[in-house]
């Protein structure tokens, strides 16, 4: 499996897309860009669009995650959680495929 939702992360998805009225059949896509401190960024966003040939689509604690098959080669094994604590709140990644990332979290080499 190429990408890994924590039941924690999904449930901020869910809260995420109910307060901005977005309808179920929106699909969290995961991907990469480049960019960023260290090479590549992570991309999160909701997209209602899905391309059998270039996606791959994952039903993960209720969640329909879409992950295009580039960015998959460096998402694989990827675990995405959600961190709340008093100074910051937000997704983080746990890329097995990092070769280093910076110190916000959000931008990796590979």
């Amino acid at each position: 499996m190429a990408v890994n939702l924590t039941e924690t992360a999904a449930k901020q998805v869910m809260k995420f897309r109910d307060e901005h009225q977005l309808g179920e059949d929106m699909f969290f896509r995961v991907g990469i860009s480049g960019g960023g401190c260290s090479g590549f960024n992570y991309s999160l966003t909701f997209d209602d669009k899905f391309d059998t040939a270039s996606d791959s689509r994952y039903d993960l604690h209720g969640v329909a995650v879409v992950v295009d098959k580039k960015s998959a080669l460096y998402l694989d094994g990827v675990t995405i959680d959600w961190h709340q604590s008093l100074e910051k709140q937000g997704f983080t990644f746990d890329n097995p495929n990092a070769v280093k990332t910076c110190g916000c979290g959000s931008s990796f080499s590979a």
